[in-house]
Parts: C-alpha cells; sequence; structure tokens
C-alpha cells in the first residue's frame, strides 16, 4: 500500500468512526423516542376504543359517572395503572389505578386543570428509578365534534418492556455505526480508484506537456545549430540552484519551462542572422534582440507555457542593468531570470561547441566569479557555488538521452 492509500484508509477510517460516534446516540435516541410514541399511540387507540364503548365521551345525564367509573376500571385495569377522567368544566368524574399506580401517584407532577384540545404524553422518570408515561387525550362526541371532557392515564412501563425498548434502542445504534464503518470500507476502494484514474490522466497530461516541450525545445535548438542537450541542461542546472532558494512548486515549474524554452524566439530570426558564421552589425544584431520579445509573444497566454515568460522575457537582463530589453536591474530582474543566466552562461563555458573547446571547472567558474555583482546576482552565485562542482562533475560526459533522464525526474518532482 503506497502513501496515499494509507493517508486515504487513515483518513476514511477517522470520518467513518465519527460519523459512526455521531449517527450512533441519535439512532439510540430516535428508536427511544418512536418505542415511547409507538406505546403512546396504542394506548390512545385501545383508550378511545374502551372509552367509546363504555360511552364515556357522552358525559352528559345522570349516569354520566357510572359510565366514567366504569371505563376508568377497564382502563386501569388493562394498559394504565391510573386512569381519570374529567368533564368538560374539568370536574374529576372517575379515578381509578391499580397497586402500580398508587405507588407513583405521589411522584407525578401536580395535577391542574384540564384544557387541552389535542391529544398530547409526557415521558417521566419518577425518583425511585420507574418510568412512566402520562397520557393526555380530549374526549369528542361521534364526528370529531365539541370536547365533552378529558382523559387522562398513566402507565408505568414495566421491566420487560423497558429491556426490550433499551434493546431496540441500542439494535438501532448497532445498525447506524456498522452501516457507518461498512460505508467508509466500500468508499475506499472507489476513492483509490478514482485517485489511481486521476493520476494515470494526470501522468498522461504532463507526459504530453514533456513531450511539446522537448518538441519546441528541439526545434528551437536546430535552429541555431544546437543540440536539445543544452536546453535539458541548463533547466536541470537551474532547478539545482533553485532548489537550493526552497523555491515552491508552482516557481520551480515556471522556472523549469522558462529555462527550457528560453530561446523559443529564435524561431522567427531570419537563418542568415541566425547562423551567420562571422559576427553580426548593428542591424543585425538589433533584430536578433528581438528574439525576446518574440519568445514572450508565443509563450504569452498559452495555458501552461505562460509560466515561462520570466525566464522567457529577462534571461539576457543583467544584474548591473546593462542587459536587454528593458535594462533591468537588481531585483527588478524577475529572481528566475536571475537563476536562469547563471546556469545558461555555466553550460555555454563548459559545453563543447562548434566553435569551441569545453572550458575546465577552473576557468569557467573564474569567469562566472569575475561577473558577479555586473552580470550575475551575487545571492545566487552564493548558492551555486556549493554544488558547481557536482553540476559540472554530473554533466561532464552527460549525453542527451542523460541530460534528458535528470530532467524529467526533476519534471516528475515538480510537476507530478
Amino acid at each position: 500500500m503506497n502513501a496515499f492509500n494509507k493517508r486515504t484508509a487513515v483518513r476514511i477510517a477517522i470520518v467513518s468512526m465519527l460519523l459512526a460516534a455521531v449517527a450512533s446516540p441519535l439512532a439510540w435516541i430516535v428508536a427511544q423516542k418512536t418505542a415511547e410514541e409507538d406505546t403512546v399511540s396504542l394506548a390512545l387507540e385501545e383508550s378511545g376504543r374502551l372509552l367509546h364503548h363504555f360511552g364515556a365521551v357522552e358525559l352528559g345525564g345522570p349516569d354520566a359517572g357510572a359510565r366514567a367509573s366504569q371505563a376508568a376500571a377497564t382502563l386501569a385495569g388493562g394498559l394504565f395503572d391510573i386512569a381519570e377522567i374529567y368533564n368538560r368544566r374539568g370536574d374529576k368524574l372517575a379515578l381509578s389505578m391499580t397497586a402500580e399506580g398508587l405507588a407513583v401517584e405521589a411522584q407525578l407532577p401536580q395535577h391542574v386543570r384540564p384544557d387541552y384540545g389535542a391529544p398530547s404524553y409526557q415521558s417521566l422518570k419518577l425518583n425511585d428509578g420507574r418510568w412512566v408515561l402520562r397520557v393526555f387525550v380530549p374526549l369528542r362526541k361521534s364526528g370529531g365534534g365539541e370536547v365533552t371532557g378529558y382523559f387522562e392515564g398513566v402507565r408505568v412501563i414495566p421491566a420487560w418492556q423497558r429491556d426490550q425498548m433499551l434493546a431496540n434502542a441500542l439494535r438501532a445504534a448497532l445498525m447506524v455505526s456498522l452501516a457507518s464503518l461498512l460505508c467508509g470500507a466500500a468508499i475506499y476502494p472507489v476513492v483509490v480508484h478514482l485517485s489511481a484514474d486521476n493520476a494515470r490522466k494526470a501522468r498522461e497530461i504532463l507526459d504530453s506537456h514533456i513531450s511539446m516541450m522537448e518538441a519546441l525545445g528541439r526545434a528551437i535548438a536546430k535552429r541555431d545549430s544546437e543540440t536539445g542537450a543544452h536546453n535539458f541542461r541548463v533547466a536541470w542546472i537551474a532547478a539545482r540552484i533553485a532548489e537550493r532558494f526552497g523555491l515552491p512548486d508552482q516557481s520551480m515549474q515556471s522556472l523549469i519551462v522558462g529555462s527550457f524554452l528560453h530561446d523559443i524566439g529564435k524561431i522567427s530570426i531570419p537563418d542568415a542572422i541566425l547562423r551567420k558564421p562571422g559576427g553580426l552589425d548593428a542591424a543585425e544584431l538589433e533584430r536578433m534582440h528581438t528574439h525576446v520579445t518574440q519568445g514572450e509573444e508565443i509563450v504569452g497566454g498559452i495555458g501552461w507555457l505562460d509560466d515561462a515568460r520570466a525566464v522567457v522575457s529577462s534571461h539576457h537582463e543583467k544584474w548591473d542593468g546593462t542587459g536587454y530589453p528593458r535594462g533591468l536591474a537588481g531585483d527588478a530582474i524577475p529572481l528566475a531570470a536571475r537563476i536562469f543566466a547563471v546556469a545558461d552562461v555555466f553550460d555555454a563555458l563548459c559545453s563543447r561547441r562548434p566553435y569551441k573547446e569545453p572550458m575546465t571547472f577552473e576557468v569557467a567558474m573564474s569567469i562566472l566569479e569575475k561577473d558577479t555583482g555586473t552580470h550575475f546576482d551575487p545571492a545566487i552565485m552564493a548558492a551555486f557555488r556549493p554544488i558547481a562542482r557536482d553540476v559540472f562533475n554530473c554533466l561532464e560526459r552527460c549525453s542527451e538521452e542523460d541530460a534528458r533522464r535528470l530532467l524529467e525526474e526533476r519534471v516528475r518532482r515538480y510537476f507530478g
């Protein structure tokens, strides 16, 4: 299991456990509430049926008290432990209770004159640990007419029913907890698969970007009678220097792409100037200098190529302000361009060209040191010195394919 999969598994497990920890108590509460309401619904249904059977909803006439007493006695011996019936004025017509009802009566809240118009109930935990449900039912004539009286019943929940309700609530909580954990287990492979698919597509996009970058780099090199190795080497050297500054990934991406495509504007320069064996006259030199602005136009606004703009536009600027095309100086030159300047000159000095042999490390460094503070940023040189010998040794016998592999490793590190 790779690091991403481990992190994914841990995070999904944590979320699943948190969800289970939150959902299980809620399921417990809902299950208990539902059990209470089911018990009350049954009590209401049965009490209503019996009250109608005994005519207790018709609380008028001389025998109203007798009918109410008979209904209360029947209810107290069945679903309720205390049964009370009141007329519409709130006068008590009948009271009946079991031994259980007698034991809990004193612990119940003080009775108030009834005046409610809809059934309701209270769930009460008494001081002695007993659990009671107190039901309030308005009595109406058949057909849902005016209120003729009130029925109030108290049911002491027996131990067996209490245990059953708690067991059902516990079962519901466990089921919700298990469902949360199983959901996490089911999601994990889906997330891993989607992530792997996304990573594969990201690699394909990255590969296409690398291929496009290489194609552009080779096109530039062929126009300038170069090999593509220079672009690979100089981009790799620039990345090595930038690592000493701890640049974030986004800045590293911009630096690498810009270093690789720094001379892309030379595509617009005529061969007569670009490949002229001797020196250039003033007009030709002025035309050659336009490759910078031409390069800016080429990379500008083209998605990921736009990141190359800083190096492309400023790679010929100098620390003392004598460069071109804008004569920028010091920190006004983008950091990526200042890093690239050191990398580009070092590679040019140490590489074999059709018109020269490669210089030794000592000679190349002496030239860079001489131009530090004029051409090169002293801070960039300070970062480059400790790694310069290692860079030189690595590239001394490096083929184009070797240079390509070196850069590709950096590309995948910072673009992946």
